[in-house]
């Protein structure tokens, strides 16, 4: 299945090889990557790519490449990581800079949090973690009905970010 499901504006697909060079213009972009602990290499992006792709097969979810309908031109990437806690998800979304302030972040984030309530019966908690030099991210989501639950040190980012949580059963 290469198109778990669509918006009104976008489509949400599962991650291509041939997505590289596409989503190295938003995991490579030193601006996109600012907050979320810097821009990526090609081949970073490629283990990605096919982690993602290893992580639908075996879980049902993953992070999906976004493009926009209209042209079929690849905006962001929307989607869940796996954490530890077999029931928790993390949500993350990066768009291409042109695309922001147009509200896709928003559509595709509340797209995916809807497809995985459906189809997913075994995770009942997603969470996010938002720098917190990036207001426009608690914005979306805010959005989607995520609330703040406080700050929390990550070591990836080697910084305390702002967490966000949403309940799904």
């Amino acid at each position: 299945m290469t198109s778990p499901f669509e918006t009104e504006r976008l489509l949400l697909r599962i991650m291509q090889t041939d997505d590289l060079n596409d989503v190295y213009e938003i995991w490579g972009s030193i601006e996109v990557m600012k907050y979320c602990g810097g821009a990526s290499t090609k081949s970073r992006i490629q283990r990605s790519i096919d982690f993602y792709r290893q992580l639908q097969n075996e879980k049902g979810y993953s992070v999906y490449t976004v493009l926009l309908k209209e042209t079929s031109a690849i905006i962001g990437v929307c989607g869940f990581n796996p954490l530890e806690n077999e029931d928790e998800a993390e949500l993350l979304y990066h768009f291409n800079q042109h695309y922001w302030g147009k509200g896709y972040a928003a559509e595709a984030a509340a797209a995916c949090l809807a497809s995985l309530k459906k189809n997913n019966t075994h995770i009942r908690k997603v969470i996010a973690a938002v720098d917190p030099a990036n207001p426009a991210s608690w914005k979306v989501l805010g959005k989607i009905g995520m609330t703040a639950v406080g700050m929390k040190w990550f070591e990836d980012t080697q910084q305390e970010e702002l967490c966000f949580e949403l309940e799904l059963m």
